[in-house]
């Protein structure tokens, strides 16, 4: 695969098929978590671990499994690894654990995951399939991200609040504060303000897209043959 062709996974992960912003996978958890910007950092980095593993392991064994018991293979992979993902921060980051709750075992059932699995790590060899699985969770993370800042701005009137979570006591004062006397929003942290947010962000995804310049198509070009044909 060339280095035009890995630019294009990255740019499609990122922006032209990002899972959250185009193909709308993976909305439980973007709607759900996002109350502030490190449960969907934390979210997301989790999301992107599984969706590479996961998409290395199907292009490693993609020519080992039998066409009927594909999709089966593949969920027992991915959630292998979500157990092994949810262990890790149960161990190692076990504050940011509880207040993800539920939402990590249930990556499994992330739509996102096992559409990458199916339609690209399954065709394609082991490199490109890392590289799929890269791009999709980060743009799936800067999704979660961006929802989740702008729902704690707005609801809370902090941005990367309890980041120690994460990142440990060195991150205590990471805190940014709009100030004491700020009135939060109370919708915006609320499950109707996550929809609202996400409709915004799509919207501006639109609007962006709409005003990059378009490339033309190639013109067609004759061959010598076509013109042979044409004056017999």
């Amino acid at each position: 695969m060339s280095t035009t062709s890995y630019g294009k996974l990255i740019k499609e992960g990122l922006w032209s098929n990002n899972q959250a912003l185009v193909a709308l996978l993976g909305l439980c958890p973007l709607l759900a978590v996002t109350n502030t910007a490190i449960n969907g950092l934390g979210l997301g980095i989790a999301t992107t671990a599984v969706l590479v593993m996961s998409n290395a392991t199907v292009s490693l064994i993609r020519n080992l499994v039998r066409p009927e018991v594909r999709l089966p293979v593949f969920v027992i992979v991915i959630a292998s690894f979500v157990t092994a993902v949810e262990l890790s921060m149960n161990a190692w980051f076990f504050d940011l654990y509880k207040v993800l709750g539920i939402f990590i075992p249930l990556i499994v059932t992330n739509c996102a995951i096992i559409g990458r699995a199916e339609a690209f790590a399954s065709k394609s060899h082991l490199f490109p399939a890392i590289v799929d699985g890269l791009a999709m969770g980060l743009g799936f993370t800067c999704a979660l991200v961006a929802l989740g800042s702008m729902r704690e701005l707005l609801g809370l009137g902090t941005l990367f609040s309890q980041a120690d979570l994460m990142f440990g006591p060195i991150a205590s004062d990471w805190t940014i504060s709009l100030g004491d006397n700020f009135k939060g929003m109370l919708l915006a942290i609320l499950p109707p303000g996550a929809f609202l947010g996400l409709g915004l962000m799509i919207a501006l995804k639109n609007i962006i897209d709409s005003r990059l310049p378009k490339k033309k198509p190639a013109p067609a070009t004759t061959s010598e043959g076509d013109l042979e044909a044409g004056t017999a």
